[in-house]
């Protein structure tokens, strides 16, 4: 392309821009001051990769970018945008694009950024992330160079095995243990009170977001696949907890508190009190963080910053369908308002389309969540689209607002591989509708709970999987368990059912062992 093409090009989006921000306004549209930036598409993809512009550098990311950017290179797939929950917003519009493409874009990612200020999903996410992940990033340099970049390396690998198992609903474990009362600091019984509480020894273990948004250019397609039963075990400084050793005397039996002996409750209730975690823990890598004995102060950081960042990444998660639905939605009615030649309105229809096109294997969720906010505004009236982008996530979104006419209209079905072929096993728009929601529950993501930090009492890990029908994909709990065991320094355990049978599956630093319970 010509430098003054490019120029043109250019000049056309610093005019056109304004005109989009100000017709998303006038729609109603609430967003942060936006950022745009025209870029070649090998920093695209590296963008796209890296999840954000400002990441650390693992090998994983270079094997996603790889991935992308083949496929654009052959013509299989295009990210046009990627768009940054920031204050202010940062879109990344591909150099290539038409200049009725980047608007189409520019028009997509107004109603993203909308949804990220306003969907309370993401009401507790840092808007300062992409400054963040920049100082986090130097910090891991900082390390690679001080302990070895191959060491550090291999603490990543562990670590970003299980971050997706986090509990985004408690930021720390401390924040969910009961509170000690507090001392007022000039009651003249200010010793007593502190005398009571060390007596008390309180302390113990409790239960203790989003990124980038990309508009892929791949037609999506509308099905559910209810048959690949293939989840995975996958993956704030913490000050190092401690596993205190548990006794390893006989349970007494009742006897009079004369004697001095405790009973048997007494014994039951000193073992809850010793056990940690005193519940099961969701946020794994925080009980990693905080408990784990043999973590040096550079890896609590690591794990900080991968749980910091997966706070931030996890509402988009949550909320696919309906964030790419309501910028569809808007970019349409958007571009309808802006005075386009026959060229153009013929390029943006075109592009519209590829982008809502179905397909028979998976769900689009550019078409579904569009087809889902029109019916919701013919039904309604358009204040309750505003209202469910306010409140909703994917799950109550498509519970509450995917009907029968619209799984029949947009031919959803489920289907599993039977035998050598692929089959349709339901077409029940209930049944589709509730398995949508099942599939959606942590994120898709498989729920994990730790459920003794000191198993066996020596200090080993013990991880129950909470089996709802959905078995583990096991070659991929095999590979994560010796993660697991990198980051706890102890054997560590999973328990889950296969063929309707409970299994232990345990890494003790050789070998992966199995165990029928």
């Amino acid at each position: 392309m010509e430098q003054g093409q490019i120029t043109a090009e250019l000049d056309r989006l610093n005019r056109s821009i304004p005109q989009l921000i100000a017709i998303a306004k006038n729609f109603g549209l609430d967003f942060y001051d936006m950022r745009f930036e025209v870029v070649p598409a090998d920093v695209l993809y590296t963008f796209g990769a890296y999840g954000m512009p400002t990441r650390f550098s693992h090998w994983s990311f270079g094997k996603s970018f790889h991935r992308l950017k083949m496929s654009y290179d052959y013509n299989l797939s295009r990210i046009y945008e990627l768009v940054i929950n920031s204050s202010p917003c940062y879109a990344f519009l591909l150099e290539g694009n038409t200049p009725i493409q980047n608007e189409l874009v520019a028009a997509h990612v107004l109603a993203h950024c909308d949804f990220f200020k306003n969907n309370a999903a993401f009401g507790g996410t840092s808007r300062l992330m992409v400054e963040s992940m920049a100082s986090s990033a130097e910090r891991i340099r900082e390390y690679e160079i001080r302990y070895g970049r191959e060491k550090v390396e291999t603490f990543l690998d562990a670590a970003m095995a299980v971050q997706e198992h986090i509990d985004p609903h408690i930021h720390t474990i401390k924040d969910a243990l009961p509170k000690e009362p507090k001392v007022q600091p000039d009651s003249p019984f200010e010793d007593l009170f502190a005398l009571d509480q060390r007596l008390a020894g309180g302390g113990g273990l409790g239960s203790g977001t989003a990124g980038s948004s990309g508009m892929s250019g791949a037609g999506g397609g509308v099905g559910s696949n209810a048959g690949s039963a293939t989840s995975g075990a996958s993956g704030s400084s913490g000050s190092a907890g401690k596993v205190a050793p548990a006794s390893k005397g006989a349970m007494a039996s009742p006897a009079s508190p004369a004697t001095g002996k405790k009973t048997s409750e007494e014994e039951r209730r000193s073992e809850e009190e010793r056990k940690i975690p005193a519940r099961p823990e969701k946020d794994l890598l925080l009980f990693i963080m905080e408990y784990g004995r043999f973590l040096d102060d550079w890896q609590r950081d690591i794990l900080t910053i991968l749980r910091e960042e997966m706070l931030y990444f996890w509402p988009q998660m949550r909320t696919k369908i309906m964030n790419e639905g309501w910028a569809t939605y808007w970019h349409m009615r958007i571009m309808r308002e802006m005075d386009m030649e026959e060229d153009d309105a013929w390029e943006f229809a075109k592009m519209h389309a590829q982008v809502t096109q179905p397909s028979r294997s998976s769900i689009n969720p550019y078409f579904l969540g569009l087809k889902i906010f029109e019916d919701i505004e013919q039904r309604y009236g358009r204040d309750m689209i505003f209202e469910v982008r306010e409140v909703d996530t994917d799950q109550s979104f498509i519970r509450n607002y995917l009907t029968k006419e619209l799984v029949d209209s947009a031919d959803l079905y489920l289907y599993k591989r039977v035998g050598n072929q692929w089959q349709i096993i339901e077409k029940n728009w209930e049944v589709i509708r509730d398995e949508m929601v099942n599939r959606m529950t942590n994120g898709g993501l498989p729920t994990l709970f730790v459920e003794d930090g000191d198993y066996n009492r020596a200090g080993e890990l013990l991880v129950r999987h909470a089996y709802e029908g959905v078995e583990l994909d096991i070659p991929y709990l095999e590979k994560t368990l010796p993660h697991l065991f990198t980051l706890w320094g102890r054997t560590a355990y999973i328990e889950t059912v296969v063929d309707g049978k409970k299994i232990q599956f345990s890494y003790n630093g050789e070998k992966v062992q199995r165990k029928y319970l």
